[in-house]
């Protein structure tokens, strides 16, 4: 299966292409309450949308149900205007956004009227179902129809603006690598069910822009509880793809309840161990493709982790590597992007990750890696959950330090420090190290630096 991508006959940017692609009145765009929602009561759904809201500025879209998000994002688009995706949804996140946006404006649904007081509700969905108007609106293909902030898992937030061109061919190479990972025919509509939010770009991608440029059927609640990813996969059709995190996964397997078959599951945000990989794919009974991005490059390259440690670089990107990271140039890029991480190509477009340039620790003439460090921790019995993360070195000394969280009921700081010290060198000891009942992971499992620091007890290095 393939995206529709139809050549660019003008040469220029300025083309205008469809909102929604394989548009014909009965193709299924999402899965409601058990509900099918086809492209005619979709359209018109983002018609109704489009009337209530502002005609000007850019939209932070709080929508918590995925349907609703998808239909106003469209809708949103149609006017000419942007999505603005903060790294959290937090009152303080969302004051930063808008504060460097004018004329911003928050749109939500029902969920999300309670804790937001000037924020544009949207009108009842899907009661339409009848119509058979099959016109998408159309988009230019340079419009700028998100800007997605990065997670601050290293700094600040940093936005990073997606043309609908940027999206239209991002998504191309997306939906090939899932449909070949799962072996589907090009005719078949494939189901999606995502854990994550659609306001994270990995969330964007693999479960708002796959309806809009594939034969791809989202459903619209975000589960969490295995029970409750179950039920969601268990309400739509197969071929069905579960769309996940390391996080979410390890949750879902840590129970015995049985799930409907899959034809593919997809992680990222954080790094996926290839146990929990095998572990997934021996109890799902499918391919576990995790994919590797970020919010400035989308999805630029894939693996099956359970089989292989080398990834594939998405056609269309090249990879330039260099001491402090990697250069980034794709087609579905508007320009060159520097990553942090650091990588080592290998024949036949491929390449193995070594990590982040931030990671790199060296201390007392000797070098480590916060994600080494954090593996070693978190095999420790009895802890669950942990991260090593550095904190800004001394002003005096220059010394930089280590700290640490663990999730280990039950545990000892000064024991898991003990046990620590058996499996690394010394002076890469987090001090402090502190056990607390839960790490302070987003909606995507990542851990933002000021969550960390709060968690220590610290609101700034």
């Amino acid at each position: 299966m393939s995206a529709v991508v139809e050549p660019d006959t003008s040469g220029e940017f300025a083309r205008l292409w469809p909102l929604l692609a394989h548009c014909t009145p009965d193709r299924v765009v999402a899965w409601r309450d058990g509900r099918m929602i086809r492209a005619s009561e979709f359209l018109a759904d983002v018609r109704r949308i489009g009337d209530v809201l502002p005609k000007r500025g850019c939209a932070v879209n709080l929508c918590e149900d995925r349907y609703a998000f998808l239909a106003s994002f469209c809708a949103v688009a149609g006017l000419g205007q942007s999505t603005l995706l903060p790294a959290a949804r937090t009152a303080q996140a969302i004051a930063e956004v808008r504060g460097a946006h004018a004329d911003t404006y928050l749109l939500g649904d029902a969920q999300t009227c309670a804790s937001h007081g000037d924020l544009v509700r949207l009108p009842e969905l899907g009661t339409d179902a009848g119509v058979q108007d099959s016109t998408p609106p159309m988009i230019r293909a340079r419009q700028i129809v998100a800007i997605g902030y990065t997670s601050g898992s290293t700094g600040r937030p940093k936005p990073n603006a997606k043309s609908f061109e940027n999206f239209r061919i991002g998504s191309g190479l997306n939906i090939d690598v899932l449909a070949s990972a799962a072996g589907l025919p090009a005719e078949a509509t494939i189901s999606v069910v995502a854990t994550v939010p659609a306001q994270h770009m990995y969330g964007m991608e693999m479960s708002i822009l796959l309806p809009l440029f594939g034969n791809f059927a989202v459903h619209t609640n975000r589960p969490f509880f295995p029970a409750d990813i179950a039920e969601a996969l268990s309400q739509m059709p197969s071929p069905r793809v579960l769309v996940t995190t390391p996080v979410h996964l390890r949750a879902l397997l840590g129970h015995a309840i049985a799930l409907p078959p899959v034809a593919a599951i997809v992680s990222a945000t954080t790094p996926l161990p290839r146990e929990l990989a095998e572990q997934a794919e021996a109890r799902l009974g499918a391919p576990l493709i995790e994919l590797f991005g970020s919010t400035e490059t989308c999805v630029i390259g894939h693996r099956r982790t359970a089989r292989e440690d080398t990834w594939s670089i998405h056609p269309g990107v090249e990879l330039r590597p260099h001491p402090d990271g990697t250069e980034v140039r794709a087609d579905h890029l508007s320009q060159v992007v520097q990553l942090q991480d650091l990588i080592e190509l290998r024949a036949e477009r491929k390449f193995l990750l070594r990590g982040r340039n931030a990671d790199l620790l060296e201390i007392a003439g000797k070098r480590a890696s916060l994600a080494d460090l954090t593996r070693r921790l978190q095999a420790l019995d009895g802890v669950v959950d942990a991260a090593v993360f550095q904190l800004e070195g001394c002003v005096r000394t220059g010394i930089q330090r280590i700290a640490a969280l663990a999730v280990a009921p039950g545990r000892l700081e000064k024991d898991l420090l003990a046990e620590l010290r058996r499996a690394i060198d010394p002076v890469f000891l987090p001090r402090p190290l502190r056990i607390v009942s839960a790490l302070p992971r987003n909606d995507t499992g990542k851990l933002p630096r000021a969550a960390l620091l709060a968690a220590l007890g610290k609101t700034r290095d």
